[in-house]
């Protein structure tokens, strides 16, 4: 739960098994890596236990009811390359590539304005619990907070002078 809560985007990468729990870990971030021979796993229908970690919200969100569904009841491994056609994770990269995509990344999303990015990520999560009228709430809040900040006023004198911005996360 706190993962979800953090206020600034999350980046995992995935180079081996991610089973269990930490597969809910992993796909808890927004932005998941998996290296090619990587997998993905809800093993508990094996052991006769179910899943946790917030997977049945998750996963159900992630690749709908069917998918997760076979994820779950069957118990079988996703590969990197299949979590990736799926929309499982964000993206399937060559093993050797895994960690050096992650923390590029990683990099551009800090040096981003992070306070907006957090934003983003709240507003995102909230839509899929609300209705359109409470999204359209949230995001006029939103702006208005990241329309005072630092990073905006930045921003915007960037675009002026043509230049690219250099953000503080305020």
């Amino acid at each position: 739960l706190k993962l979800s809560r953090l206020g600034v985007p999350v980046v995992s990468a995935v180079a081996g098994p991610a089973a269990g729990i930490g597969c809910s870990l992993a796909l808890a971030a927004d932005f998941c890596f998996a290296g090619e021979t990587a997998y993905f796993m809800q093993a508990f229908v094996n052991i006769g236990l179910v899943p946790d970690g917030g997977a049945s919200w998750m996963l159900t969100r992630l690749v709908g009811k069917a998918r997760a569904t076979e994820m779950m009841l069957l118990g079988e491994r996703i590969h990197g390359p299949k979590a990736a056609e799926w929309g499982l994770i964000y993206k399937c990269v060559a093993d050797g590539a895994l960690m050096d995509e992650a923390r590029v990344l990683a990099a551009r999303l800090a040096a981003g304005p992070t306070l907006a990015l957090g934003l983003m990520r709240q507003g995102l999560a909230e839509a899929l619990q609300s209705d359109y009228a409470a999204a359209l709430q949230r995001e006029a809040e939103n702006q208005r907070t990241a329309g005072n900040s630092a990073d905006a006023a930045e921003g915007g004198a960037s675009f002026v002078e043509k230049r690219k911005p250099v953000f503080a996360g305020k």
